[in-house]
């Protein structure tokens, strides 16, 4: 079953300012580490779990304002569909965020490059339509 919330203006400013403080926390890491091949292998997972979040926030910022609700449990999928009933085509960008939150957040392995580029443009595209709708 689907958890869901109302959303009130409060709701929606918060969640964007959420949004905002993980992309720029991401920033502040990525610069930090840049060019060091180690320190970006070994933050990777971080930087990752941080889009992630900055998606999500931003997600639920675009079902706020195009909806009146956002998606407040764990189940991915619905989570998904709801943005896709807000905004469809921005539904893949969480879809793709929402795949690797849990090996970049509780896995062992390593984060390529590929997956860090991918979370990067995702979180992304996904602040930038949170802050075109409000």
């Amino acid at each position: 079953m689907a958890r869901e919330a109302r959303c009130d203006a409060a709701v929606t400013r918060g969640r964007l300012a959420r949004a905002r403080a993980f992309i720029d926390a991401a920033d502040v890491v990525a610069d930090l580490v840049e060019g060091d091949d180690l320190a970006e292998t070994e933050f990777a997972a971080a930087l990752v779990t941080l889009w992630v979040h900055a998606g999500i926030a931003a997600a639920d910022v675009i079902c706020c304002v195009r909806v009146g609700r956002h998606h407040t449990g764990e189940n991915h999928q619905a989570a998904v569909k709801l943005l896709r009933a807000a905004d469809k085509g921005t539904e893949t960008l969480l879809d793709r965020l929402l795949s690797l939150k849990a090996p970049a957040g509780y896995g062992h392995r390593l984060v390529g490059t590929r997956d860090r580029l991918s979370a990067r443009r995702a979180a992304e595209a996904l602040v930038q339509r949170a802050e075109e709708l409000l």
